[in-house]
């Protein structure tokens, strides 16, 4: 808390509303008397500023983001505008305030109502979230495409088993899904809970990249024993590409749907209504079902129609393809997260 007011009054109001140490007051006065190199190790423990004039909120600002805080920094005023350039956010009011401040923040609350910032950090953070899920969706599904285009070529004596119209087929789900669904997709239910991410950290690292991968060797792993196994068992070829490309849709379905959620288990993520989810993937199915039914599109597809125990074979191998991460997210995540209130 930074204020012009008296240092008692400011320790009576920041005991009320739950500030660590309300007992260890700065004064503007203390603050002019002291170095940087002072503050950066007094801000540690101080959460009170009282009779601070507006140009001693830059030197604040400073000495927390030298400690590595992330700072995020009100004001409406002229003489604020430093500080909220410095801070990592600065935050304005936005009726009847100054056009200086405005500028000089990252967010302006055109409403004055501070409750309106954790909306703000509510909104962002599910964006970001959402932004990830889709980055990660795009890795894991493009690594069997990939790998079912070449390995085939790659091994002499192997049908092709992804032509174009396959291709075609396949971004059709793709493109809506990274575009629809995950950008609907609602808040994770910790993701006001979390402490701010490092400003060091990237915003879709390697970590991520190589774990999202996994999800799409994965895929092409099961997609390849479904494909090999029937040309081992002599189906004719355009049957082996019928059960393959099938296995193929039922896991891309299925990685969309266990990537909506980070968390969540697949049951409460299918129980979570997603509309944009429900019209994709719905859509997903019923043009699978005509394609496999329907002799023009079969041959348009180079396919073979399949019987009932080749379906039920594509959709259990499919859905196994998630089977780990469902896995990974009951174990591993749910240990990793930190339990904090949700009013703290």
């Amino acid at each position: 808390m930074i204020t012009g007011d008296y240092p008692v009054t400011a320790q009576h109001i920041a005991m009320e509303i739950g500030l660590e140490n309300p007992d260890k007051c700065m004064t503007g006065a203390e603050l002019h008397a002291i170095s940087d190199v002072e503050l950066r190790r007094k801000i540690k423990d101080i959460s009170v500023f009282a009779r601070v004039v507006p140009e001693q909120k830059l030197k604040i600002v400073e000495a927390l983001k030298h400690n590595g805080e992330i700072v995020a920094m009100t004001g409406d005023g002229v003489n604020d505008a430093p500080a909220l350039k410095a801070a990592n956010i600065g935050i304005a009011m936005g009726k009847k305030r100054t056009d200086v401040a405005r500028e000089a923040s990252s967010l302006v609350l055109m409403d004055d109502n501070f409750s309106s910032i954790v909306a703000a950090i509510r909104m962002g953070r599910r964006i970001f979230d959402n932004l990830q899920k889709s980055f990660g969706y795009i890795f894991a599904i493009h690594v069997p495409i990939a790998g079912l285009s070449l390995i085939p070529i790659l091994i002499a004596q192997l049908p092709i088993l992804l032509w174009p119209v396959h291709i075609v087929f396949m971004e059709l789900i793709i493109d809506p899904a990274c575009s629809i669904i995950f950008e609907a997709e609602k808040e994770e239910a910790n993701v006001m809970s979390r402490p701010p991410k490092k400003l060091d950290e990237p915003f879709f690292g390697a970590r991520k990249i190589i774990f999202s991968c996994l999800q799409g060797v994965g895929i092409l792993l099961v997609t390849l024993a479904v494909y090999l196994g029937g040309l081992y068992y002599s189906f004719e070829p355009n049957q082996v590409r019928a059960m393959a490309f099938t296995t193929l849709i039922i896991s891309n379905i299925a990685v969309i749907l266990t990537n909506r959620s980070w968390t969540d288990n697949i049951f409460k993520i299918i129980s979570t209504p997603n509309k944009a989810g429900l019209w994709v993937v719905g859509g997903a199915i019923f043009f699978l079902t005509l394609i496999l039914n329907v002799s023009f599109f079969l041959h348009l597809f180079q396919f073979q129609q399949l019987t009932l125990v080749n379906i039920l074979i594509c959709i259990a191998t499919g859905i196994s393809t998630i089977i780990w991460f469902e896995i990974y997210k009951l174990i591993g995540l749910k240990k990793q997260q930190k339990v904090i209130p949700e009013n703290s």
